[in-house]
């Protein structure tokens, strides 16, 4: 039994995950890149609410060249939290198990970012979800996410279905495997178009929102509050 709602149980995450998400590295560069722009805005530290936080990889990647961060880190498995705390075993961290949609913070944060978790999601809740992480940022702070989506018509799902496909297989994924993780589209979880994503985000209150990335089926966004 997993003891989270990603592709992998948390003990092998790391190893694995780029099996599955291309580019997956980039997204937390690309996450990083933005949030060197705010650092560099500020005086002394600044506070990183990473929300689905899953093994803390971007937390470490971020203080690698952001030391004076102060991070708190929020996920709802005790599994992916406990490797987190491994892995930045030493720093002072606030480890909080929750999901996004009852994070209890407002105003308190320079950054939040919620990478890869939101899709789980039905639309109702991934509304709230975002609504969530606008309380918990203080005025003019930056909102990151990265989703896996859908794409804008039936024609053209079916042809990035397939080309992400391609890219399990090339991955040591078998025929049965690819057909079976794709099938969790609609009933595990619920992608939504980059159309979709930019007017949630934008209703939501942002007075900025904007596509920071795409590839395959992953898009990154960025919005300031």
């Amino acid at each position: 039994m997993k003891d989270n709602t990603s592709s992998y149980n948390s003990s092998v995450y790391d190893a694995k995950i780029s099996n599955v998400l291309p580019y997956y590295a980039e997204f937390h560069s690309q996450v990083i890149d933005v949030a060197k722009m705010v650092f560099n805005e500020k005086e002394g530290s600044f506070k990183w609410l990473d929300t689905g936080c899953g093994t803390g990889t971007l937390a470490l990647r971020a203080l690698g060249e952001l030391p004076n961060t102060e991070f708190t880190l929020c996920d709802p498995s005790e599994g992916m939290l406990e490797i987190a705390k491994e892995k930045l075993r030493g720093r002072d961290i606030c480890f909080n198990i929750v999901p996004s949609h009852e994070l209890p913070y407002e105003n308190e944060f320079d950054i939040v970012t919620a990478i890869l978790s939101h899709h789980y999601y039905d639309l109702e809740t991934r509304e709230i979800a975002v609504k969530k992480c606008y309380r918990a940022l203080k005025e003019d702070g930056i909102f990151i996410t990265f989703e896996n989506i859908s794409m804008s018509t039936k024609e053209s799902e079916a042809m990035a279905l397939n080309r992400w496909g391609q890219y399990l297989l090339d991955h040591g994924w078998t025929p049965e495997e690819v057909k079976a993780h794709q099938a969790r589209r609609g009933v595990e979880m619920f992608p939504i178009t980059i159309e979709q994503h930019l007017e949630m985000i934008k209703n939501t209150g942002f007075k900025s929102v904007n596509i920071l990335w795409t590839s395959y089926m992953q898009a990154g966004f960025w919005a300031i509050k």
